[in-house]
């Protein structure tokens, strides 16, 4: 975007001039693209800030500025000194809603479309407050009462996307939202993310990375894109990175708890020490035992049993003695023979992990009620755990709320990238159900 470097922004912050909506734009444009321009803004903000005699228009620029570097409650303070337009009220309603006082925003994003700010604008705003407070059906009505050209641009489809999805709607919809949101803003920071949270649900995290990268290369950035960022840095063993991606968010936020927690996790885990020769070995078994057993041309029988033991991978079976196979119904010698030789052809034996198996409460069905059955055999999504947790259930093969109860939180510590932050997560959304972890 040249144009957006083509201008001084100390003349722009200190001087009278024109300043509205598309000066903004200009601002955050050229910070994104040199974040050399964001120190440019901060010195001529605080020199502004200095002055006492500013005048009630220097007080709204002062504000506005004050919003893009992320103090939000100076930035309230000196907007309420401004001179009551709509650009004062509009960046009032932004300050709050950031700091989530959700009712003051809708009512100060109403009063800049009375003092004539875009009603458009004003509208989506208005409906992401709406959404925020709990109340996504408003804000889709809200949504449906705009028509014409609004309905094409990034903000309305991404809007439109992001409450669908709160309401519980089609994820199809909700991803070909996105995607049409990207299209009309390849740089909307809200559409970026929610692609990349659509695509990182459904485990493609190569897209996800950079579709999160790019919604978090945007100024302001956004705060979910720069904490799953991090988190997927970690995942790759990107300390450095993930530290950065959390302490974006502290500078902007100095008080943001999750920010903060995450930060300390991977500050301690970039400070682990560790064999890399045996990391590697240990890595490459862990991918050999992750291999599902449906990728051997096995007999249907054979196929068949191990699918009604639950024998889904390599290491279910290596944690599987020769009896407990034999004691299958309709599994004999002969398939035997081929489990024993599939396995030797990855250097692997029956029963080669039998003592690191789980020694689990078996919940018996009969002494289950139905809808207590059913609870158990719902999907661990169910939980909407966040990315890290979700992420170490996977690695653990956790696919059910049953499969995750009986397991201990010692257990679950064992996996990597999963703290104490995400035990304490997992308990609470087991609690919310009336259950726990083996062990609590």
């Amino acid at each position: 975007m040249p144009q957006a470097l083509d201008f001084d922004i100390k003349q722009m912050v200190l001087f009278n001039g024109t300043f509205g909506p598309r000066e903004v734009q200009q601002f955050a444009d050229a910070i994104a693209s040199d974040m050399s321009h964001y120190r440019a803004l901060r010195d001529a903000v605080a020199e502004l800030d200095a002055k006492d005699d500013r005048s009630p228009a220097s007080n709204v620029r002062l504000g506005v500025c004050l919003y893009l570097l992320g103090r939000y409650q100076r930035a309230i303070d000196i907007l309420k000194k401004g001179d009551g337009g709509a650009l004062a009220h509009y960046y009032l309603g932004k300050s709050y809603f950031v700091l989530e006082q959700y009712q003051a925003a809708i009512q100060s994003y109403e009063a800049a479309r009375q003092a004539g700010y875009n009603r458009d604008d004003c509208a989506l705003a208005r409906a992401d407050a709406v959404r925020y407070s709990g109340d996504p059906r408003a804000a889709l009505a809200i949504l449906d009462s705009l028509s014409g050209a609004v309905e094409q641009t990034a903000e309305y489809l991404y809007q439109r996307g992001a409450t669908v999805a709160a309401i519980g709607g089609n994820p199809s919809e909700v991803v070909a939202l996105y995607e049409r949101a990207v299209e009309a803003n390849r740089n909307h920071p809200g559409a970026l993310f929610g692609l990349a949270l659509e695509n990182d649900r459904r485990g493609n995290d190569e897209e996800a990375l950079d579709l999160y990268k790019r919604s978090a290369s945007r100024f302001p950035p956004h705060v979910g894109s720069l904490l799953n960022l991090g988190l997927m840095y970690e995942d790759l063993e990107q300390y450095e990175r993930a530290l950065q991606c959390y302490q974006r968010v502290l500078d902007t936020y100095p008080n943001h708890p999750r920010a903060a927690l995450f930060l300390k996790d991977a500050q301690a885990s970039s400070d682990m020490y560790y064999d890399e020769d045996a990391q590697k070995k240990r890595d490459r078994m862990s991918q050999v035992l992750s291999i599902p057993v449906t990728d051997f041309e096995l007999s249907v029988r054979s196929r068949n049993c191990l699918q009604k033991m639950g024998i889904m991978t390599l290491g279910d079976l290596c944690r599987c003695t020769e009896q407990e196979l034999l004691s299958s119904k309709n599994f004999g010698e002969t398939s035997l023979i081929e489990i024993k030789e599939m396995l030797a052809s990855k250097g692997l034996r029956l029963g080669q992990f039998a003592p690191e198996r789980h020694v689990v409460d078996i919940f018996e069905p009969e002494a289950l009620s139905a809808d207590e059955q059913a609870l158990l055999g719902r999907p661990i999504a169910d939980l909407n755990l966040s990315v890290r947790a979700r992420k170490c259930m996977i690695r653990l093969g956790i696919s059910t709320i049953g499969e995750l109860i009986r397991r201990t939180g010692d257990e679950l510590l064992e996996c990597k990238n999963f703290g104490v932050t995400s035990l304490n997560e997992v308990r609470e959304k087991l609690t919310t159900h009336g259950l726990k972890l083996r062990g609590d």
